[in-house]
C-alpha cells in the first residue's frame, strides 16, 4: 500500500472516494444528479454526500465551494470535474457501466481502509501481544504462586523457593517455603463485532466503526482468534461467521453502508447461532449510538436475547456512541446480564483504541 501510495496518488485518492461513498450510503454515483444538488442547496448536498466526498470528486475546499457555487463560471469548472472524475473511476473499473461501485472498487476502498488504521494504530503501541489468561499444565511459565501438592515438580521455582526459606530464617528448605510457576495457555477466543449501520451511524461515525473492525480483525486473528461479523439496521443485513479469513472480513467490513432503523434484538439471536458449540470464550462486542427502535416492546425483546445469550455461555460489551439516557439505561442492563462492559462516548474518534481495549479485558 505504501508503494502504491508513492507511486500513483491518484489511485488512492480513487479509494478514499470509494470508501467515502460507501460510508455515506451511496453506492452508485449519478454525476447529473449529484452537480444539481450542489447549485441547488450546497448544504443539504453536503448532509448527503459528506465534505470528503465533495472535495475528493472536485478537487476544491467545501468551503471554497460553499463561497463560489452560484457563479455560472465555477459551476461549470465543477461539472467539468466531476464528470472527468466519474470517466476516469470508470476506465480504471471501479464503478461499472452502470454506475455502480464494483468488487475491484470495493478491494482498493478496503486496502486504504486498512492501511490507514492499522497507521494510525503502530505509533500508539497498541498492537502489542494478547495474553488469553487460562490456568493449562502445559502452557507458557508466568507468575509465582505458592507450591501446592496437585503442582508438577518440574514446574518448582527453587530460586524463589530459596530465597523465602532465607527470609524466613529456616536453615533447610521446606515445603512450606516452596515456590512453583503458575502456567498459563493462549485460549481461543471467538468474537462477534455487531455494528450499528442504521442512518444515523453515516459519515463519519461508521467510518470510525469500520475503523475499529478492521483493528480488532487484524489483532485477534494476529492472536489466533476467530472473529465473526454481523451488520445490523432495521435487521441483519450482513454475517460473517467467525472466521480467521483477515482479507474476507476486510472486504465485508468495507462494504458496509449505513440505511434504516435498529433491531438489537435479532442481531443478538443471530450472535448465538454463529458461536461453535465448543468450550471457547465467546464474546459479543455490541457497536451502536442508538437502543433500539422496532418491535413491540424492543426493550424487553433485548433483554430476553441477551438472557438467551448468557445462557448459551456468551459474554456481551457495548459500545454506545452518543446514547441518549435511555439508551445508556438499557446498555447498562445488558452488560450487567451479558458479565461485559459498557463504553460510552461522545464521539467515536477513539472507538478503535476502545474495541481493543474490550478485547485485552477478555
Amino acid at each position: 500500500m505504501h508503494s502504491l501510495a508513492e507511486d500513483d496518488k491518484k489511485t488512492i485518492d480513487n479509494g478514499k472516494i470509494i470508501m467515502t461513498c460507501l460510508d455515506q450510503g451511496i453506492k452508485s454515483f449519478t454525476p447529473d444528479l449529484m452537480f444539481e444538488k450542489f447549485v441547488d442547496d450546497y448544504k443539504l448536498a453536503k448532509q448527503i454526500y459528506g465534505e470528503s466526498l465533495v472535495s475528493y470528486l472536485s478537487g476544491y475546499d467545501p468551503k471554497y465551494i460553499e463561497k463560489n457555487i452560484k457563479i455560472p463560471e465555477f459551476q461549470r469548472e465543477l461539472q467539468k470535474k466531476i464528470k472527468e472524475k466519474m470517466i476516469d473511476l470508470k476506465a480504471e473499473g471501479f464503478i461499472d457501466k452502470n454506475q455502480t461501485i464494483s468488487e475491484k472498487g470495493i478491494d482498493l476502498a478496503g486496502l486504504v481502509l486498512y492501511t490507514e488504521e492499522i497507521d494510525n494504530l503502530m505509533p500508539k503501541g497498541i498492537l502489542g501481544e494478547k495474553f488469553h489468561k487460562k490456568n493449562y499444565i502445559y502452557g507458557d511459565k508466568t507468575d509465582i504462586k505458592t507450591f501446592k501438592r496437585t503442582d508438577r515438580y518440574r514446574d518448582l521455582a527453587l530460586r524463589n523457593s530459596i530465597k523465602t526459606s532465607i527470609r524466613r530464617g529456616h536453615g533447610t528448605l521446606r515445603v512450606e517455603d516452596l515456590k512453583s510457576f503458575s502456567r498459563e495457555s493462549k485460549g481461543q477466543i471467538y468474537l462477534v463485532y455487531a455494528l450499528d449501520s442504521s442512518g444515523s451511524m453515516k459519515g463519519d461515525k461508521i467510518s470510525m466503526c469500520k475503523k475499529a473492525g478492521v483493528a480488532l480483525a487484524f489483532k485477534a486473528i494476529e492472536e489466533k482468534d476467530k472473529v465473526g461479523l454481523i451488520v445490523f439496521g432495521k435487521e441483519v443485513k450482513q454475517l460473517v461467521m467467525p472466521t480467521d479469513d483477515f482479507m474476507m472480513l476486510l472486504r465485508e467490513i468495507t462494504s458496509i453502508n449505513a440505511s434504516s432503523e435498529t433491531n438489537l434484538t435479532s442481531t443478538i439471536k443471530t450472535s448465538i447461532e454463529m458461536f461453535p458449540a465448543l468450550d471457547v470464550t465467546k464474546h459479543l462486542i455490541i457497536l451502536t449510538d442508538a437502543l433500539p427502535t422496532t418491535g413491540k416492546d424492543p426493550e424487553a425483546e433485548t433483554i430476553n436475547a441477551v438472557n438467551l445469550a448468557v445462557s448459551n455461555g456468551i459474554t456481551i460489551s457495548v459500545i454506545g456512541v452518543n446514547l441518549d439516557k435511555k439508551g445508556e439505561k438499557l446498555a447498562k442492563k445488558i452488560v450487567e446480564l451479558g458479565k461485559g462492559k459498557l463504553y460510552v462516548v461522545k464521539d467515536a474518534k477513539n472507538v478503535d483504541k476502545i474495541i481493543l481495549e474490550d478485547y485485552y479485558s477478555i
